[in-house]
């Protein structure tokens, strides 16, 4: 009897809850039937995609093949679309098998080992691509002409539900959590809190993540800037700006309000207000004492008011003023601006670790170029030992050299299928070189909201003071920590002290 292997496989979860699995292994038993195939083994493939290698079944079919070579004589599949989408792919394993002595045949396609039969392969693996490359330009065309008509496509932003077909809409409001969303909006708008204080309102009424995760700052940011919630559809990727078929969350007023907090073209100022200007270190530094912020306040003297940072009434373990805390305060960040030394080494730093995710973003490639190198010199040694000396069998060199080209054939498709990714230091190495040299002077002349963003930036859990000086072992940025520890054979750089301050009296 003429043996043979089925090989079937459906591209989708979905597909396996259907007739499509049945009614390829039907057609592809018929066919055996029909020409008198004997069928050895059956391969059934769930759910898997035809684009990559990476399915379980096919990885296991050469194996089956190499193994009981000289029993099996075909490969038996559906069509060709249902073995490989890729036309590299679709020739790689089609000439392993042929290495095998083994015929690849399609119940439902004209192909054969003739010269028509092998031509009418070629096109139908090309037209096979060209199909999946179609179906992906039909996709996106098909969701960009549903935008236009003002349905979103995608998964439910936070506030909305997915809705139902027959209800006409494409998204409805979240029940749990579109009110708390119209809350936050409306919080931010007032121009009485700022973003962290929002949060934490939102966070206290109950406003969580799907994953039921507290929002972080730059997840919240995306919310509140995104227009959906006022019914509009922006997708720059589909180039579509329309009106969308469900109901806005938040009024336009609101939303338009509240993006002007967000960019400070509104001043926020809480009942307290808690972000004046006149105190740009209210609440960021704290009293080393008591642990509580400081807060500011303006006093009356014989010639005239005078602005001073003080700690809470039942403290009062801090109390200067306003020009000797601020001063304090640059020539802390003074302290904290590196020499030009420090900075070539937190570039150094910053290069290394960009080369090392480089590498790491290279390494699946490169282990696969080195794979199929290191297979193909096997097969290389092989074939000289069968051929230039008598201490391999023929029998033992068949199966060697099936094994190997098996392996050699999976290698060169994974090689084939890997990319890697290209990553940004520009961003990073412009900051470094513009800002960090220029801490003092740039807080000094920076507006209120800038001069938080950077006291935030360079001390994120705020500083202590305790009358007299600030607290030297406050928490700074990731960045000024990067050297620390960074050893070598002749020299160690920890971080702060690697800035080198200036000697306090």
């Amino acid at each position: 009897m003429i043996g043979a292997v089925i090989y079937v496989r459906v591209s989708t979860k979905e597909q396996t809850e259907n007739l499509s699995l049945p009614t390829q292994l039907r057609a592809c038993e018929e066919y055996c039937r029909r020409h008198g195939y004997e069928i050895l083994e059956r391969f059934h493939e769930e759910g898997e995609s035809a684009k990559t290698t990476d399915r379980t079944k096919l990885q296991a079919l050469p194996k089956y093949c190499r193994t009981h070579k000289g029993r099996v004589h075909f490969v038996i599949v559906y069509n060709l679309t249902r073995f490989a989408r890729e036309k590299y792919d679709h020739f790689a394993l089609r000439a392993h098998l042929n290495s095998l002595g083994i015929s690849l045949r399609s119940a439902t396609e004209p192909i054969d080992d003739t010269s028509t039969g092998k031509l009418m392969e070629g096109v139908l693996a090309a037209f096979a691509q060209f199909d999946n490359d179609v179906r992906s330009d039909r996709t996106r065309a098909g969701m960009r002409a549903a935008l236009e008509l003002g349905r979103w496509t995608f998964p439910a932003p936070l506030g909305y539900l997915n809705a139902p077909k027959w209800s006409g809409k494409s998204l409805v409001h979240d029940p749990d959590r579109a009110k708390l969303v119209k809350r936050a909006f409306e919080d931010l708008a007032t121009g009485r809190y700022t973003k962290q204080e929002v949060i934490a309102r939102a966070t206290a009424a109950g406003l969580r993540s799907r994953k039921g995760l507290t929002l972080s700052p730059q997840s919240f940011g995306q919310l509140m800037r995104n227009p959906i919630y006022i019914g509009r559809i922006e997708s720059p990727d589909y180039g579509v700006s329309t009106r969308g078929d469900f109901e806005p969350i938040v009024d336009e007023a609101t939303f338009y309000r509240a993006q002007a907090v967000l960019d400070g073209r509104v001043v926020v100022s809480g009942p307290r207000q808690r972000n004046r200007p006149d105190f740009p270190l209210r609440g960021f530094v704290r009293c080393e004492a008591c642990g509580q912020p400081l807060t500011g306040s303006w006093s009356k003297g014989r010639n005239g008011r005078y602005a001073y940072y003080h700690c809470q009434r039942q403290c009062r373990a801090v109390n200067v003023s306003r020009a000797e805390l601020e001063g304090a305060f640059v020539d802390e960040l003074a302290l904290l601006q590196p020499t030009p030394g420090y900075m070539r080494l937190v570039k150094d730093r910053i290069l290394h670790v960009w080369e090392q995710r480089r590498a790491e973003a290279n390494e699946r490639t490169t282990e696969r170029e080195r794979r199929v190198k290191a297979i193909q010199q096997k097969l290389d040694r092989l074939d000289e030992a069968f051929l230039y000396s008598e201490s391999i069998d023929l029998t033992s060199y068949s199966r060697q050299r099936d094994k190997l080209r098996e392996e050699l054939t999976l290698a060169q498709i994974d090689r084939h299928t890997e990319a890697v990714d290209e990553l940004d230091v520009q961003g990073i190495l412009a900051f470094a070189e513009r800002i960090l040299p220029r801490a003092s002077d740039l807080w000094v002349q920076a507006s209120l909201d800038y001069k938080q963003r950077l006291q935030q930036l360079f001390f994120p859990e705020g500083i202590a003071y305790d009358g007299d000086r600030f607290n030297r072992t406050a928490a700074t940025a990731p960045l000024f920590n990067y050297l620390a520890p960074f050893e070598s054979a002749d020299e160690k750089v920890v971080n702060r002290g690697g800035l080198e301050p200036p000697t306090r009296c």
